[in-house]
């Protein structure tokens, strides 16, 4: 803080007059301000690069779900995502989901492709900064370019029902441990199951373990094609881009939940 300069200088005589009890309490006001400082700090930061999310007018608390506290919790911050969401209502709702559960798209859950059911995650729109708290309880979005597929309530609390999709920072609340479980690589989705079974007979004898999975969805049965089992994210990803420049296939790295 500047000190403006006095306006007339004063004579020694008067500076020799201060009283030391004066000094004593300047010095005590200091000390008691350092001491203040020194026990505040910062120990959560977003990831370099990004601005920290503000909430909009109105929206000072997350809306959703609150953590679980029944489950081992997942290291909060461990887990760092960002990409394009996407959100999904009707005709899903009232349909069975990947984890077995009906969908409500009144409720705040998400599917997402690898992370557990179960894991609490809190998403932030980029955009504006709002955020909400969701559940894992289905499996998706496979669409290229895009991370997490919300539900309506969702949707609507981090403002993005009308744009379709915003870009969003997910991290971890609560949840199962992320490393545990096997992952495949799912390289097509077809309404008849002779394709399915065709595209499987044709990927087996070069890659192995092949395996269709079915899909009751609102448009019909899926019945969709997934390649290998493996016991890391990071190996599923490497088979995915073999996949892809071997066999000009579109992947999607999902966990296998069966």
């Amino acid at each position: 803080m500047k000190i403006p300069r006095r306006q007339a200088e004063q004579s020694l005589g008067s500076i020799l007059r201060i009283s030391h009890y004066s000094w004593l309490a300047f010095a005590g006001a200091i000390a008691l301000l350092a001491a203040g400082c020194a026990h505040h700090r910062v120990t959560v930061a977003p990831p370099a690069g990004t601005p920290a999310p503000q909430p909009a007018p109105g929206t000072a608390q997350p809306s959703g779900p609150s953590p679980s506290v029944e489950r081992q919790p997942a290291i909060p911050g461990e887990y760092v995502e960002e990409g394009v969401a996407s959100w999904y209502g009707v005709p899903f709702d009232g349909h069975r989901t990947s984890s077995g559960e009906i969908y409500n798209m009144h409720d705040y859950t998400a599917a997402h492709r690898t992370l557990p059911f179960g894991t609490v995650l809190r998403v932030t729109n980029l955009q504006n900064g709002r955020q909400t708290q969701v559940r894992i309880n289905d499996r998706g979005p496979f669409v290229a370019n895009r991370i997490i597929d919300l539900s309506l309530s969702a949707a609507q609390a981090i403002g993005m029902v009308g744009t379709g999709t915003a870009p969003v920072r997910l991290e971890v609340v609560s949840g199962q441990d992320l490393t545990v479980g096997f992952f495949g690589v799912q390289v097509g989705a077809f309404l008849k199951q002779e394709n399915a079974e065709r595209l499987k007979e044709r990927l087996q004898p070069a890659y192995g373990a092949v395996s269709i999975a079915t899909y009751d969805s609102p448009a019909g049965l899926y019945y969709r094609v997934r390649v290998g089992r493996l016991p890391s994210e990071a190996a599923a990803q490497q088979l995915a881009t073999q996949l892809q420049q071997n066999e000009q296939l579109t992947t999607f790295v999902v966990r296998l939940d069966e």
